[in-house]
């Protein structure tokens, strides 16, 4: 089993910038793609970014593709979600997960962390 447990949320202006942390524990944390998902109130849950094992392919939804980043470092167990130029519709919380293959739905993921709150205003 793989813990994790996510950071960095936080509240900012639209236009302003967050970086997102996300620790793991557990098991080899370099054996799964990891993905971040985030979920509005009253909203399902829905895809942000995901990236492999290895880090060397990358995945974005149409709706944070150019403006946000993710990556890993997996000498530190973490994996980042850099979001740039954010607007008010990023406002959600932030999760993150683990998954053996870079997949976009969240029935590929599991071990999922507790999550983070991000709140842009306008």
């Amino acid at each position: 089993q793989v813990q994790l447990v996510e950071s960095g949320g936080g509240l900012v202006q639209a236009g302003g910038s967050l970086k997102l942390s996300c620790a793991a524990s557990g098991r080899t944390f370099s054996t799964y793609a990891r993905g971040w998902f985030r979920q509005a109130p009253e909203k399902e849950r829905e895809f942000v970014a995901a990236i492999t094992q290895g880090g060397d392919v990358t995945r974005y939804a149409d709706s944070v593709k150019g403006r946000f980043t993710i990556s890993r470092d997996n000498a530190k167990n973490t994996v980042y979600l850099q979001m740039n130029s954010l607007k008010p519709e990023d406002t959600a919380v932030y999760y993150c997960a683990a998954s053996y293959y870079l997949r976009s739905d969240v029935g590929s993921y599991s071990n999922w962390g507790q999550g983070t709150q991000v709140t842009v205003s306008s």
